[in-house]
């Protein structure tokens, strides 16, 4: 409990300054406007071979639901297996690089999802990074919302790690004026075995699956009314 409470009042320190506001896909249908969105994520994203590849990843998936809806959206998916706020990825890049490479000023929505990667990173290191890619993400993109989607994890059995980043993340997406979820307090994966792969950590086609439908609602709620 220390630990956790030395955790917090560093956050708050480091937050003292952290200002306060808030390859592309495209599927119309009702004659809806396109929302523009960036995604900025991990292997969670980009799929594996156990699952959320192409079309079976819950991105292509979740604009489908969404173009259903009414809702189309055009995104920008900028994922890296591997990848943290604070760990490089396969292909050396962190969410910061990430954030650089999707975000554009005519986004919507900025969402932000994961990472587990970053368990080597001290916690209050990932904060500080993880407010430094909020922050580029707003600069980028002055009017654009921002969702922020902890750490996921498919066991009722998190490590300490895990809840440390999932602290930080909060605090500093709620310093930002993002909206933050919590795949670890609302279970996303306990008691399903059947939405993660044999290694244990990836989702399969069916995890794919039902991380659209989770954050497709999620996008939806963010995005301007339909018109």
């Amino acid at each position: 409990m220390r630990r956790v409470a030395g955790l917090m009042v560093s956050l708050a320190l480091l937050l003292t300054t952290v200002p306060h506001g808030v390859p592309s896909v495209q599927l119309t249908g009702r004659e809806s406007a396109l929302s523009r969105v960036a995604v900025i994520s991990d292997s969670y994203t980009t799929g594996t071979d156990l699952g959320g590849l192409g079309a079976n990843g819950w991105p292509a998936l979740a604009w489908r639901m969404l173009a259903d809806q009414g809702r189309p959206v055009t995104a920008d998916v900028a994922a890296e297996g591997r990848a943290g706020y604070g760990v490089r990825g396969d292909h050396n890049s962190t969410f910061g690089d990430l954030t650089a490479r999707a975000v554009r000023p005519d986004d919507a929505l900025v969402v932000f999802f994961g990472s587990r990667n970053d368990q080597p990173v001290d916690a209050l290191e990932v904060a500080g990074l993880a407010r430094n890619a909020f922050e580029l993400a707003r600069r980028r993109a002055p009017t654009a919302r921002f969702l922020v989607i902890g750490p996921p994890w498919p066991t009722a059995d998190v490590p300490v790690r895990i809840t440390q980043i999932r602290d930080a993340l909060a605090v500093v997406a709620m310093a930002t004026g993002a909206r933050f979820v919590d795949p670890l307090a609302e279970r996303w994966f306990v008691g399903r075995p059947e939405l993660i792969g044999i290694d244990g950590v990836h989702p399969t086609d069916i995890g794919h699956r039902y991380l659209a439908e989770r954050i497709a609602g999620l996008i939806a709620a963010e995005l301007p009314p339909v018109r």
